[in-house]
């Protein structure tokens, strides 16, 4: 069961107090308190922990400052909408708005190499009016042969060009609790000029203790990929570890499903599981075309396969946009044959906009037709 106060309610004033007190004759039921800040407003929700059947939900509806009780039937009581009975919150960070209506394109190379690389695709991005991007320090790879990035010693660099550029934030894998701190420390010394959405890679999407490391600190918002061979339920039970840890600025990314049913493709493309997750969380959602396509192959119509996954997702209603993107592609020491090249960025942005409007154009579309059926 989860309890939502009043806007106006202080979690330390006496509409609080009461309510606890009331709550502690049920002494099966654990309390947890959470103070959840959206895009428009902090929520203060109180959860019940335990088997909360027979605390009557009436009475704690009628009870000074408590806006909504809500019974949880799944298991993801934090980042879920229970049928609907959620509102999907979002988060503001470095003055950008995450939600469900948001699209923001991150682009860039999963594993960075040069310093003369990443500020042409900086300078790029910024003629383009891109804020947000993808660079890769520490990058688990299939063979322990291949290029692993550059580590920790990449961030002052990678830092102080996004400055230079105007980058504001920039999603970017970590794969132990200590690469953190490592771009924290990073940042602080390089004056903060930009911001870190830490991101939990397919191949961690399970690991526990990395979910809590992430989940325990307050200061970067988090990016989770679905596990290349996770069910939506795994999944979402793995966000909720990092939610239940105190963070809930999360985005979730859909990176295809690892099958051979996806052949000739890298991955099974699961984009049409955007609306599936808008309905079952609060979260964002964002997809990686790029990782689930794995390939630069051209369709008769004249489009990269990457362009039509891209559009897939986003006329789905997708949030983020996670795509590989580097100006020597030959010369990448990680995932260059899938990568957009210089040439393509200009189409791609331009094959964005014009899938975003559509969307927007269905979903006003949607809009009309359910006020014509509420008033028929």
């Amino acid at each position: 069961m989860i309890i939502i106060l009043k806007p106006d309610i202080d979690p330390n004033g006496p509409e609080m107090t009461a309510l606890l007190d009331y709550l502690a004759q049920f002494p099966d039921i654990q309390t947890r308190i959470s103070g959840i800040r959206g895009t428009s407003r902090v929520v203060n929700e109180v959860y019940l922990i335990g088997p909360t059947h027979h605390v009557p939900q009436d009475t704690i509806q009628r009870m000074p400052g408590v806006e909504k009780v809500v019974r949880v039937s799944s298991k993801y009581r934090q980042i879920g909408r229970h049928g609907g009975q959620m509102n999907e919150l979002g988060f503001t960070y470095q003055g950008i708005q995450f939600n469900q209506d948001s699209l923001h394109i991150f682009m860039g190379p999963c594993a960075v190499d040069t310093p003369e690389h990443v500020e042409i695709m900086f300078r790029n991005m910024q003629r383009v009016g891109v804020t947000t991007a993808r660079m890769g320090a520490y990058k688990p790879r299939t063979s322990p042969y291949d290029f692993q990035g550059h580590g920790k010693t990449c961030l002052p660099w990678v830092f102080e060009l996004a400055g230079k550029y105007g980058i504001k934030v920039i999603a970017m894998e970590v794969l132990r609790a200590v690469h953190i701190e490592e771009i924290k420390e990073a940042l602080d010394d390089a004056g903060n000029p930009t911001g870190v959405m830490l991101q939990v890679g397919t191949r961690n999407a399970q690991n526990f203790e990395l979910l809590k490391a992430v989940g325990s600190q307050q200061e970067f918002p988090v990016l989770y990929k679905r596990g290349m061979g996770l069910s939506i339920e795994e999944s979402l039970n793995a966000c909720e570890y990092i939610a239940s840890e105190g963070n809930r600025n999360i985005v979730i990314c859909l990176r295809g499903i690892k099958s051979r049913l996806g052949d000739p493709h890298r991955n099974l493309v699961d984009f049409m599981h955007v609306p599936v997750l808008k309905r079952l969380t609060r979260l964002p959602v964002c997809i990686d075309p790029t990782h689930s396509v794995g390939s630069k192959d051209r369709a008769p119509d004249g489009l990269l396969d990457i362009f039509h996954a891209t559009a897939q997702g986003i006329i789905a209603g997708a949030n983020m946009v996670l795509v590989e993107f580097h100006p020597r592609p030959e010369l990448a020491l990680c995932d260059g044959p899938q990568a957009l090249t210089m040439q393509e960025l200009d189409h791609f942005m331009a094959d964005v906009e014009i899938t975003r409007k559509a969307y927007e154009e269905r979903k006003a579309l949607a809009s009309r037709a359910v006020l014509k059926e509420m008033t028929a």
